[in-house]
């Protein structure tokens, strides 16, 4: 009997072995597979939900979350967080229209100055945490409250109006028709997944995050990988508040108050692990889209603004859950 023979008096493969392999697909599809459910839902629950123009708005209120989420990504797979994005965005913001307000700099000239000050915090983090040794978690708590800090003394706590459309044209210009926030975090997505996945220097991220020491004797240069990480995540963040500023037409010194949740969330959600060695961009996108999602749903069915929060929370607590589970389970 050959085995062609054998495999066919055996029969179909057995209970377990299916149930093994639908549950390997839905551990590798899970974001995916709940962001198709909560699409169900809610289009179900709502017939506004699935029209053209809230989708427009889902994937235009989310490109700040995505934009900065980049980063995050890069940031989180290394092991380490980022609890600065917000501060970031707001104080990027906040220097920006400062300079083009008041100094009379020109529109494009602030669309500099968001990046290079986040790029700023982005490297002082990095020098923190890869040459003086700090933890990532006190590092950047210590830059959250010191980024808001300067925002509302560099304000007076005084939102700043009055930017002109030059300044504001990644915040709500369009492009062949196409809302630029949508344009540039398609374009951001795609050259971080390049990065990340086709690049020596995406494959030192992952090799940071897997084992530290190991990627040192390797030969990777740890310190210059994580201050590179940092100064990428703190740059995308700054972008980020340029596109918020652009899309309120103004510079708002508690804007962005949270958003690192919304940030972490939505990476951890895509699948990236808080223990390191593990997202990617592809993840971290459909992350962002199911926080959108479910935002939006919730918010279509007039469910209160306090909930709304609280089941996010609870979805960053089943998501980092199920990621110290497989943690386990893999030792």
């Amino acid at each position: 009997m050959n085995s062609e023979q054998a495999k066919a008096v055996a029969g179909p493969p057995s209970g377990p072995d299916t149930r093994k392999r639908f549950l390997r697909f839905a551990s590798r599809f899970t974001v995916q597979i709940a962001l198709l459910l909560l699409i169900l839902a809610f289009s179900i629950l709502s017939p506004d939900f699935l029209q053209p123009g809230n989708w427009s708005n889902i994937i235009q209120q989310s490109s700040i979350i995505a934009i900065a989420a980049c980063g995050a990504t890069l940031v989180i797979i290394t092991a380490g967080i980022d609890l600065s994005v917000g501060s970031v965005v707001a104080l990027s913001g906040i220097c920006a229209a400062g300079l083009v307000i008041n100094q009379h700099w020109p529109g494009p000239a602030g669309w500099f100055v968001c990046i290079f000050v986040g790029l700023l915090i982005g490297a002082f983090n990095g020098f923190c945490i890869s040459h003086l040794g700090l933890s990532a978690f006190i590092a950047t708590l210590s830059t959250l409250a010191m980024g808001r800090g300067l925002t509302l003394a560099l304000s007076n706590g005084q939102t700043v109006f009055g930017l002109p459309d030059s300044f504001s044209f990644f915040g709500g210009g369009t492009l062949f028709g196409v809302s630029v926030p949508i344009i540039v975090t398609v374009i951001a997505f795609t050259i971080m997944h390049f990065v990340l996945a086709h690049t020596v220097f995406g494959h030192e991220v992952y090799a940071i995050g897997g084992n530290r020491e190991a990627a040192r004797l390797a030969g990777i240069k740890v310190a210059r990988v994580e201050m590179l990480v940092y100064m990428l995540a703190g740059g995308l963040s700054g972008f980020a508040g340029l596109v918020l500023t652009g899309r309120l037409s103004a510079a708002m010194p508690s804007s962005a108050t949270g958003l690192e949740l919304d940030v972490i969330a939505a990476v951890v959600i895509g699948g990236a692990s808080l223990f390191g060695g593990k997202g990617n961009m592809i993840g971290t996108f459909f992350g962002v889209l199911t926080i959108g999602v479910l935002r939006n749903g919730l918010n279509l069915l007039n469910v209160s603004p306090f909930w709304v929060q609280f089941v996010q929370g609870a979805v960053i607590f089943v998501a980092v859950l199920l990621d110290a589970i497989g943690q386990r389970q893999r030792r």
